[in-house]
């Protein structure tokens, strides 16, 4: 059997639920969807700003990949979570400057973007990361 391996860092919010910030498990590692959460204050930034927003939570992502032994240049796939179709311009701004700062290769991770309601109020983004790990 393959063993998981929680990934745990303080340079990301702690999950305030019932899951962990990332897994890792044969080669693949999870990353939790994030939010825009400032995690040395543990509130949320950026309200009605989705490009604050935006940044913040890849940031996040990135701190987890990295506590795992990854990168954001290790991503397969995110999915992106909007509030609101109105969004999704400064949304992709601000996500295509990230991936093209952090993924030297140019080879473009993946990426699903859908529209939903999301847990907080103050919330306009949530994405998540699946990436690949060579480290258990």
């Amino acid at each position: 059997m393959i063993e998981k391996t929680v990934v745990l860092t303080k340079d990301a919010p702690a999950p305030a639920h019932v899951f962990s910030q990332g897994i890792k498990k044969g080669g693949l590692f999870q990353v939790s969807g994030q939010g825009p959460m400032d995690p040395a204050t543990n509130e949320y930034i950026g309200a009605g700003d989705v490009r604050v927003q935006t940044r913040r939570t890849l940031e996040n992502i990135k701190a987890i990949l990295v506590a795992g032994g990854s990168s954001v240049e290790d991503v397969l796939m995110f999915r992106v979570y909007l509030t609101t179709r109105d969004d999704f311009a400064a949304m992709n701004d601000v996500y295509g400057e990230f991936v093209r700062q952090n993924v030297p290769s140019g080879a473009l991770p993946t990426r699903t973007t859908v529209f939903v309601d999301l847990p907080h109020e103050v919330m306009l983004v949530e994405i998540d990361a699946l990436a690949v790990t060579s480290q258990s």
